[in-house]
């Protein structure tokens, strides 16, 4: 398997937690999305959309981290990345969908671009903008997290795969997260995992020698 990738992209990023913790053997494509290339022809024969991650396995495509995601759970069931039962599914399923519906697709990459481009916010407007969204939505996430385990139990799982990233993007543009011990601690724990620290931006190829955090809008 293939995966286009760039290092700073939370939805890349989650794949990439995926592959590893289930010990699928994979290479890295970078796509550079500051420079553009995701709007390439050659890039775009893999995804119309011009997003990343695109995961190429045989002749086949895969765009959207959730949906590559939820093959990938379903094509390779172990170890499993939900829990067995039903109602724990669905729990684990809507603190996914807290980061990728009503966080990330209002901070991504394409967002902040527009708001300074078109709409001629400058950068201490876009930070409000984006540290706004990331509190409102880690205040509704802090209480369902618990204190001391992953969301599954023993093992990290689908919420740690959200999660863990956009931890990383809200500390990047210097979002305070003092008010967030249990998202901090489960970040923490993460950290620990070799499935975390090889997906991590900073371990990537296309990662630059030097990526400081709070450098600004140039990929979520």
């Amino acid at each position: 398997m293939q995966l286009y990738s760039y290092f700073r992209s939370s939805a890349a990023y989650r794949v990439r937690i995926a592959l590893n913790l289930k010990g699928l053997d994979y290479g890295v494509i970078p796509v550079n999305l500051a420079a553009g290339e995701q709007r390439s022809d050659s890039y775009r024969r893999h995804n119309p959309q011009g997003l990343v991650p695109t995961l190429v396995t045989g002749n086949e495509a895969l765009t959207q981290s959730t949906a590559i995601l939820e093959w990938l759970e379903e094509e390779y069931p172990e170890p499993a990345l939900y829990p067995r039962d039903a109602l724990l599914r669905a729990q684990v399923r809507a603190l996914c969908q807290l980061v990728a519906c009503d966080i990330h697709p209002l901070n991504n990459l394409r967002v902040l671009k527009y708001l300074k481009g078109e709409l001629g916010q400058d950068e201490d407007a876009v930070r409000l903008w984006y540290a706004h969204w990331v509190i409102e939505g880690f205040t509704a996430l802090e209480s369902r997290l618990p204190e001391e385990a992953f969301v599954n139990g023993e093992a990290p799982g689908m919420a740690e795969i959200f999660i863990v990233p956009q931890i990383y993007n809200a500390e990047r543009f210097a979002v305070a997260l003092g008010d967030f011990p249990r998202i901090r601690a489960l970040r923490d724990r993460c950290d620990l995992l070799p499935a975390f620290q090889k997906a991590h931006p900073s371990a990537q190829p296309d990662a630059p020698a030097s990526s400081p955090a709070g450098s600004g809008p140039s990929g979520t």
